[in-house]
């Protein structure tokens, strides 16, 4: 494991205030009520076996279970993995993971990794050597999703402050900006941990509809996410001026 890799470093550090952090996201809306029926449009079965990549705590693990899927979560941060084990207990088999470096596992129906964890990976051919790892796990008509943030989430949630509270605790969210080119850096701090950095990169779509294909990969769909009165809504025309984020789902390429 490296103990310097950016993301190691800022998610072991952020464990403990994690969940309290992100209190207000809601993955029962997101994953059940948004995205699982999405995937389920597009042919995949209902329940099954799924992986969760940069599974993190555990929150998406609920909802899934709740509609009969079998987990498996896998994670850079053994901090994080230790929540996670709480969350889904003995119903969801869990490993120490960096995606760069995912092993097979299994065959997987479905492959989730969310909440923008592809945009930590900083090197040039990170994302396509991540998805080589995703698509190895998939079963023959698996499906993958993942999502990244758009050129608009950079621009403005990662160039402001904001203030979070939680029952009593506070923290600041201080965005940095572009460091260099693509390259975005924000800071965490407050009760309970030391100054948290994190270090993000923009990936346009292109880039990914490249990466994709680098790793066999066939785009099922791009699309573009915002919110409309709380809710998460899906568009088929993604906007990088308009859209927060772009989910892509994704299968293997049968001619490779």
């Amino acid at each position: 494991m490296q103990s310097d890799d950016p993301a190691y470093v800022a998610y072991e550090a952020l464990a403990p205030i994690y969940n309290s952090f992100t209190h207000a996201n809601d993955y029962e809306m997101w994953v059940g009520q948004v995205l699982l029926p999405e995937l389920y449009r597009r042919g995949l079965p209902t329940g099954g076996k799924m992986l969760d990549v940069a599974c993190g705590t555990g929150r998406a693990f609920a909802p899934l279970l709740r509609r009969g899927w079998q987990i498996h979560g896998c994670d850079l941060s053994p901090a994080m993995l230790r929540l996670a084990a709480r969350e889904g207990g003995s119903e969801v088999a869990l490993r120490v993971a960096d995606m760069r470096k995912l092993p097979t596992i299994d065959s997987f129906d479905l492959v989730l990794c969310l909440n923008d964890s592809v945009n930590y990976l900083l090197g040039d051919n990170d994302v396509a050597v991540a998805l080589a790892g995703m698509r190895r796990n998939l079963a023959a008509s698996g499906l993958l999703l993942f999502d990244v943030n758009s050129r608009l989430a950079y621009s403005n949630y990662h160039e402001e402050e904001r203030e979070i509270t939680y029952h009593g605790a506070r923290w600041l969210w201080r965005g940095h900006g572009e460091v260099a080119p693509g390259i975005y850096e924000s800071s965490i701090e407050g009760d309970g941990i030391p100054v948290v950095m994190h270090r993000e990169r923009f990936r346009p779509l292109g880039e990914v509809r490249d990466a994709l294909a680098a790793a066999d990969l066939d785009c099922v769909a791009a699309l573009g996410m915002k919110e409309v009165e709380g809710k998460a809504v899906l568009s088929d025309s993604p906007n990088e001026a308009e859209h927060y984020k772009m989910v892509f789902i994704a299968r293997s390429n049968p001619r490779a």
